[in-house]
């Protein structure tokens, strides 16, 4: 019995020992390549009969050891699919989205342009109001700017000495030579191309008293304006650059004189107007005499009309990158005050193109950009554009009809970085 005894502790001991030895190395191996384990295990002694470790616990750092060989295979065979880097590009590439597409459709749209403008005076409506002789203002029968007359009211009268001899000379024929009509006749026509009116000639011929001044009359209807004293409409007044003047009399003063043939006043028409409007330089190839444009005075915002084109000035005004387009228009119902604000749609021609929705297209600067639907995302794309018309833009170049694009670019923007296109 005794043999048995000493043999099975023996066996035990060596068993144990065995155990003791490889969880030793395990343990090493542990702290060489994980370098996290504090764990000290002391050597065996030979022989014993108990272990300071439970068996349990040797178990468990042998199984922690083989985990920690498994964790060490190499992934670098694995499929390229397992990969994230398409799932980490940046939105300057790729975006991942669901959004709603759409794509280029070849269409024939009617073009409306929007523009800017202001009521003026139409100038072939104004008039002159001259002096045909030289000589002193006796009477002015007008007080201030933009004071309305009618045709034939009685501006002002002048004292001409060339108007008094001229008809000292007809009542001296009419009395000493009334045979000679040539001569009547002559100095008769005289006296009308001087401005005298045949009323005022016959009444001269009745009473055969020469009238000391001559009255000057105006031919046109409208608002009056002061001329200048030089003989020429006044330039500013003529450009209408400053129609907004105050209100004042008249710096034409009686006692004053004037020139043979100088300019006094000038009659501006206000029934008769002109809306003009700014077509700026990517329309400027839309618009053409006669077409139709629908006019919204800021003054009267519910009672728009329709008038056409008359005019299209071949040059660009001082300080000014648009072209002008001149609407006439009949105020006389209306009386829109000149100098207002208007809106106005030009009705352009047709025009058959490629269109997207202008949502679809962000604008950066000199490029625009669409977001071209590749695969299960959106790619930045550069594209060229024409016009923009009731929310459509012209796709000239870059797409064609099998692409689809994200019907809303701005969706796709990312507010915190550029788009960088890459072709």
């Amino acid at each position: 019995m005794n043999k048995i005894k000493i043999s099975w502790q023996l066996a035990v001991g060596s068993w144990h020992c065995a155990i003791h030895y490889w969880l030793h190395l395990a343990h090493r191996q542990l702290i060489k390549r994980n370098k996290r384990s504090a764990l000290h295990i002391a050597d065996c002694p030979l022989p014993t009969s108990r272990c300071p470790l439970p068996i349990a616990y040797c178990l468990l750092l042998i199984g922690l050891a083989a985990c920690n060989e498994k964790k060490k295979v190499d992934h670098s065979n694995q499929p390229q699919s397992a990969k994230l880097e398409s799932l980490t590009k940046p939105t300057n590439e790729f975006v991942l989205s669901s959004i709603p597409i759409t794509a280029i459709q070849r269409k024939d749209e009617q073009i409306e342009v929007e523009a800017l403008g202001n009521v003026a005076y139409d100038t072939r409506q104004i008039g002159s109001i001259s002096s045909r002789v030289a000589g002193r203002i006796e009477k002015l029968y007008v007080r201030y700017r933009y004071q309305a007359i009618s045709m034939g009211q009685r501006v002002m009268d002048i004292y001409s000495p060339e108007m008094m001899t001229a008809q000292q000379n007809l009542l001296f024929l009419i009395k000493n030579d009334p045979d000679n009509t040539t001569f009547i006749q002559a100095a008769k026509d005289k006296l009308l191309l001087l401005g005298m009116s045949n009323e005022q000639l016959k009444q001269i011929i009745r009473t055969n008293d020469p009238s000391f001044t001559i009255a000057v009359y105006s031919n046109y209807y409208g608002h009056i304006h002061e001329s200048a004293m030089n003989g020429t409409m006044n330039t500013q007044l003529a450009g209408m650059k400053d129609i907004a003047l105050i209100t004042e009399e008249l710096s034409l003063k009686e006692g004053m004189y004037v020139q043979k043939g100088q300019s006094v006043f000038v009659v501006y028409n206000p029934d008769q107007a002109w809306a003009l409007l700014n077509i700026y330089g990517d329309n400027q190839g839309l618009v053409q005499k006669g077409n139709m444009v629908r006019i919204n005075p800021e003054t009267a915002p519910g009672k728009d009309f329709r008038a056409s084109i008359d005019f299209i000035e071949p040059f660009y005004r001082k300080d000014s990158k648009t072209l002008t387009a001149r609407v006439y228009f009949n105020n006389s119902e209306l009386k829109i005050p000149i100098g207002s604000q208007v809106k106005a749609t030009i009705f352009g021609n047709s025009k058959d193109a490629y269109w997207l929705p202008a949502t679809s297209v962000l604008s950066m600067g000199m490029d625009k950009v669409v977001f071209l639907k590749t695969g299960n995302g959106f790619k930045a794309h550069n594209v060229n554009t024409g016009i923009l018309n009731k929310g459509q833009i012209q796709i000239m170049s870059g797409l064609s009809p099998s692409d689809s694009v994200a019907v809303n670019a701005q969706y796709l923007m990312d507010s915190e970085s550029f788009i960088k296109i890459k072709e």
